[in-house]
C-alpha cells in the first residue's frame, strides 16, 4: 500500500490497515504445540489436482483465537477451507485458480511461487485456507488482497518477501504481503513477512474480526497499519508476534473500536541501518489495551493521540527512549474470548523460538499417528510400559504415541535407539496419577552377574532421538539406608542418551543422580528440553554431557538418607564448545538446611581434562539453602577454569556478584536464552 506514515507520524492513516487479531489460550501451547509428529510428506506430488483423500491433518481443522474466534457478522469463527477439498499448488496459476474460487479449499503452497507481474496481490476469495508445506512455502514479490465482505480466510505458515524497489518510503508501489480492505474473519498466524514495497500488513476501511499471530515481520519501513476509516468499528487482537528491524506502523492503530495487543516483542538492534521511529501507536480514537508485551531498543515504544486510549499493563521496556505513553480506558478483552498472558519476561524467548512457518504445518504425516495404550489392570492393550516400546517397530519412522492410564508400574523401560518419535504420555489428570518406579542402584547385582552401573540403573532409559514424556513421574526409589553396606548408591531415575528430548509437566524423583541428561557417545548431539517439571535429588541430581534448557521448573532439594542436608544440583560433564545446562525462570527450593546446597560442579568425566563443564542459572528463585558461594570443585578440577554463572536470579539465596559468584552481564545475558540455547531447534511442547 501507498505510504501513510512518515517518520514524524504526523499524519492520519487515508485508509485503514488491519489489526492483528490475537488471543491462545495458553500462548505456550500456541507457539510449539504446532509439531504433530515425525516424518512427514507434502500433500500430493503430481500437481495442483492433487487432492488427498486421506482425513484432514490436525492443523487443517485448527481455527482461530482472539477476535477472529468470534462469532459475529453470520460467520461463526474463522476456519478457513477445512470443510473443502485439500489441494497443493507449485504454481502462480493453480495458486490464483484455487485462491480466487468461490468453493472451499485448503490450499497448501509447496516451494517458492514467484508473482508476475511483480506487485501482483491475488484477490483471496472467502472460505479460504492458504498455507505453506513445512518451511518450503514463499510467495516472493508480491501477496494477497481481501476485498470487501471476503470472510473466514486463513492465511498462515508462509514466508511473503522481495517485492521492494529500492525506495525506502515507498508511495508509488502499493505492493503489500497481505492487503485486506472491509474484510472481516481473517486469521494471519506463523508467518514470516519481510521486505516488501510498502506494507507488511494493511488493514484498511473497516477490516474486522482479525487474529494476527507468531509471525516475523521484519527488515521493512512500514509493519502494520490499521485504519483507513472514519468509523470506529474493528476489532483485532495481535499477539506473539516479533516486529524486529522496522521503522512505522508496528503496528499503528486508528479508528478501532478494540485493539488486544499482547506478548508481542518489539526489537530495534542497535548499529543497523534501520532506526525504529514508533512502536505501538493508538490513533484517532482507538481503545488500546497492550499487555505483557517486551520492547528492546525501540524509540517512542508506546505512543498515542489525545483523542485515543492506551491501558498498558504488565509490558517490559529495555533500552528504550523517547515516548511511553498511556491514558484514557480501554476494555475486558475476556468479556470476547479466552486467553492466557505469558510473563513478559519470557516474550523473547517464547516469540524468536515460535514465530514464523512450522515444519509441521502444511504437511501430512505419511502413516497415521498410532496410539498404543498401557493399563496395568488389563484393560488397555498392554499392562507394562516396556510392552508396548516393544510393539513399536525396529526403524520406526512416524509417530507413536504410548498412553498409560493412572498407576504404579514397577519395571524399568528403555526406548532404544532404532524407535525413534515415541512419546509416553500420562493419561490421569496430575502427573503423579501414572508413576513408572524402579529400586536399583549403581552397586546393585544384575541377574546375570556384575552391576547395573549409574547409566544402568536409571528406571526409565532414553536411547531414540525425537522423544518426548509427558504427564508422568518416573522415579527411582532405592533406599540407600537399607544398603549402607553396598557400594554405589547412584541411582537413576530418568537417563536420556539421544537428541531433541522434551520432558514436560513430568516428576523425576530420586536421590543421588536423579536425572542423567547424556549423549549417544561423545561427539554427538544431544539437545533435551525440560518444561514445568519437578526434579528432586541431593547430590549431582542434574547431571551429564547434554545440551539442556530446564524452564519453568522446580529443582527439590532433599536431605541425605543419614538426615543431613549437603548437596549439589547440577554436575555438568560439557564437551569444550558446546553449551551445558541453562536453568532458566525456576525455582530452587526444598526442606534442607540453609546454605546447604551448591548449584553446581564440573563433573570431568574420568578426569578429562579437555572437558568445559557448563552451567549457568538465571532469572531463578534461589531459596536460603543456596550457598553464598554456590559452586565448588570436583575431582581435582578447579570450577573457576569452567563454565558457571548466574543473572538475575531473587530469592534469599541469591547474592552479589563476587570472585565466587560471577554474574553475566545484561549484554552477556543476550547470549544465554533459551531461545538459540538448543541450537537451532524449537522443541514441541503442550
Amino acid at each position: 500500500m501507498t505510504s501513510q506514515h512518515t517518520r514524524t507520524h504526523g499524519a492520519r492513516h487515508g485508509r485503514r490497515r488491519a489489526a492483528l487479531r490475537v488471543g491462545v489460550p495458553l500462548a505456550v501451547v500456541a507457539a510449539a504445540g504446532l509439531a504433530y509428529g515425525g516424518a512427514f510428506g507434502v500433500f500430493g506430488t503430481d500437481g495442483a489436482d492433487h487432492a488427498s483423500a486421506a482425513p484432514a491433518p490436525t492443523w487443517a481443522k485448527e481455527a482461530a483465537d482472539g477476535f477472529a474466534s468470534v462469532d459475529a457478522l453470520g460467520q461463526n469463527g474463522t476456519y478457513g477451507g477445512r470443510e473443502g477439498r485439500t489441494v497443493t499448488v507449485k504454481t502462480l496459476a493453480d495458486l490464483e485458480k484455487y485462491a480466487t474460487a468461490t468453493e472451499p479449499y485448503v490450499i497448501v503452497v509447496d516451494g517458492a511461487i514467484t508473482m508476475d507481474p511483480k506487485g501482483k496481490e491475488i484477490k483471496v476469495a472467502s472460505d479460504k485456507t492458504i498455507v505453506g508445506a513445512g518451511t518450503s512455502g514463499e510467495i516472493v514479490g508480491g501477496g494477497f488482497f481481501l476485498g470487501q465482505g471476503v470472510h473466514n480466510v486463513i492465511i498462515r505458515n508462509l514466508t511473503i518477501r522481495d517485492s521492494y524497489e529500492g525506495t525506502w518510503n515507498d508511495k508509488d508501489h502499493d505492493w503489500d504481503a497481505v492487503q485486506m480492505d472491509g474484510a472481516h474473519h481473517v486469521w494471519i498466524d506463523h508467518n514470516d513477512l519481510r521486505h516488501m514495497a510498502d506494507g507488511l500488513i494493511d488493514s484498511r476501511k473497516d477490516t474486522t474480526y482479525v487474529t494476527v499471530s507468531w509471525n516475523r515481520l521484519e527488515n521493512h519501513n512500514k509493519a502494520f497499519g490499521i485504519g483507513w476509516t472514519e468509523n470506529v468499528a474493528a476489532d483485532l487482537t495481535v499477539h506473539h508476534n516479533w516486529i524486529r528491524e522496522t521503522e512505522q506502523r508496528n503496528p499503528s492503530t486508528d479508528n478501532a473500536a478494540h485493539a488486544h495487543l499482547y506478548n508481542n516483542y518489539l526489537q530495534d538492534e542497535p548499529g543497523t541501518d534501520i532506526t525504529s521511529s514508533y512502536g505501538n501507536y493508538s490513533r484517532g480514537k482507538t481503545k488500546m489495551l497492550l499487555e505483557n508485551s517486551y520492547f528492546e531498543g525501540f524509540n517512542n515504544p508506546v505512543i498515542k493521540d489525545a483523542t485515543a486510549s492506551v491501558v498498558q499493563r504488565g509490558n517490559v521496556f529495555k533500552n528504550t527512549k523517547g515516548r511511553n505513553e498511556s491514558g484514557g480506558t480501554a476494555f475486558d478483552a475476556k468479556k470476547y474470548y479466552a486467553y492466557e498472558l505469558d510473563a513478559a519476561a519470557d516474550v523473547p524467548a517464547l516469540v524468536t523460538t515460535g514465530t514464523g512457518p512450522r515444519a509441521s504445518i502444511g504437511t501430512r504425516t505419511a502413516v497415521a499417528a498410532t496410539t498404543l495404550t498401557v493399563a496395568k489392570d488389563g484393560s488397555a492393550q498392554y499392562r507394562t510400559v516396556q510392552a508396548a516400546v516393544d510393539a513399536v517397530p525396529s526403524g520406526n519412522s512416524s509417530p507413536v504415541e504410548i498412553a498409560v492410564a493412572p498407576g504404579t508400574y514397577r519395571e524399568a523401560v528403555k526406548i532404544p535407539a532404532d524407535k525413534p518419535h515415541i512419546t509416553v504420555r500420562g493419561t490421569g489428570k496430575h502427573a503423579a496419577d501414572a508413576k513408572i518406579v524402579e529400586s536399583r542402584s549403581s552397586g546393585t547385582p544384575k541377574p546375570g552377574g556384575g552391576t547395573y552401573g549409574t547409566s544402568g540403573s536409571a528406571t526409565f532409559a532414553v536411547e531414540a532421538d525425537d522423544f518426548q514424556a509427558h504427564n508422568l513421574t518416573v522415579a527411582n526409589d532405592f533406599d540407600e539406608a537399607a544398603h549402607q553396606g553396598q557400594e554405589g548408591h547412584q541411582a537413576v531415575a530418568l537417563r536420556t542418551a539421544a537428541d531433541k528430548v522434551v520432558l514436560q509437566h513430568v516428576v523425576v524423583d530420586g536421590d543421588q543422580d536423579t536425572l542423567l541428561l547424556d549423549t549417544a557417545a561423545k561427539g554427538k548431539q544431544g539437545r533435551v528440553y525440560v518444561d514445568r517439571s519437578y526434579v528432586t535429588g541431593n547430590v549431582d541430581f542434574v547431571f551429564g554431557r547434554a545440551t539442556a534448557v530446564i524452564n519453568r521448573s522446580v529443582l527439590t532439594l532433599k536431605k541425605r538418607s543419614d538426615g543431613t542436608s549437603a548437596g549439589y544440583v547440577t554436575a555438568p560433564s560439557t564437551a569444550a564448545g558446546t553449551k551445558g545446562f541453562l536453568i532458566n525462570r525456576s525455582t530452587v527450593a526444598g526442606d534442607v538446611t540453609d546454605r546447604s546446597f551448591h548449584l553446581g560442579r564440573p563433573w570431568h568425566a574420568g578426569g578429562d581434562a579437555s572437558l568445559d563443564p557448563q552451567t549457568v542459572v538465571r532469572n531463578t528463585e534461589l531459596s536460603a539453602a543456596v550457598k553464598a558461594a554456590p559452586w565448588t570443585d570436583m575431582g581435582g578440577f578447579s570450577w573457576k577454569d569452567d563454565r558457571f554463572a548466574e543473572y538475575a536470579n531473587t530469592g534469599p539465596g541469591s547474592g552479589k556478584a563476587g570472585a565466587d559468584r560471577p554474574h553475566l552481564t545484561d549484554d552477556q545475558a543476550t547470549a544465554y536464552e533459551s531461545a538459540g540455547w538448543l541450537g537451532g531447534w524449537t522443541p514441541p511442547t503442550s
